[in-house]
């Protein structure tokens, strides 16, 4: 039987990725993990959570916190660094091609890492597959260069024969931008009210962070405001 676990951050993008992998195998059929990674605020594993009851699906969470201690990536909390107010085009025009402070060393492929054997001991005999909700958008310029399909692709084969053809990844959005991930949402209904997208925590978004920008921007270019803000912004 053929089962999918969805990498859920609590934003758009995963849970997005959550709907359409409900839709494709059923509910009893899917479960969510997301990942502590040292960031700076606990939200978006709160909202990944509700997110999960939202659906009825299962949920796990695992810590690989350690493992980037030593890193001095903005978004995380023992950085000495501020998380840049600035979209990530503009952080590219400014810097030219390349990682930008938001980019955590090879998070991606230490999480899929991790949730392939997460996977294997939860469908021990089942064929499975990893949804992640990587986009265009984000791997444009090299901002985030795991985000890419090249990335996805080599990382999908590296899992798939190192699970014994068990695992494979799914990236349904790896070629989209962030306006036709939200579209795609919008028509599965996606419960956009309980993600969470900025990067600095809080009661409400801060509005000026590269992933706020994107995200308010997408809503708008899709005619809908943002759930999460108020009409004035």
């Amino acid at each position: 039987m053929n089962k999918a676990v969805v990498l859920s951050s609590g934003g758009i993008d995963s849970t997005t990725c959550l709907a359409v992998a409900i839709q494709k195998f059923g509910k009893d059929n899917v479960s969510t993990v997301s990942i502590r990674y040292g960031q700076k605020h606990l939200k978006e594993l709160e909202c990944a959570k509700k997110i999960a009851e939202y659906y009825d699906v299962p949920h796990y969470e695992l810590n690989l916190s350690e493992i980037f201690r030593y890193s001095n990536c903005s978004l995380l909390k023992n950085s000495t660094e501020a998380i840049p107010d600035k979209s990530y085009a503009e952080q590219i025009a400014e810097n030219g091609e390349g990682k930008v402070s938001t980019y955590v060393p090879f998070r991606n492929g230490l999480m899929l890492s991790a949730v392939a054997s997460l996977a294997l001991s939860i469908y021990t005999n089942d064929k499975i597959w990893i949804y992640i909700g990587a986009h265009a958008d984000d791997a444009a310029g090299e901002a985030y260069p795991d985000c890419s399909d090249i990335f996805v692709g080599h990382m999908s084969d590296a899992i798939y024969y190192g699970s014994g053809k068990q695992v494979e990844i799914e990236a349904p959005f790896v070629n989209c931008n962030k306006t036709e991930v939200v579209k795609t949402g919008l028509g599965l209904k996606v419960p956009y009210q309980y993600t969470w997208s900025c990067y600095k925590g809080g009661n409400e978004p801060c509005h000026t962070c590269g992933t706020c920008i994107d995200r308010e921007n997408a809503f708008k270019a899709n005619g809908v405001i943002d759930p999460l803000c108020k009409e004035d912004k």
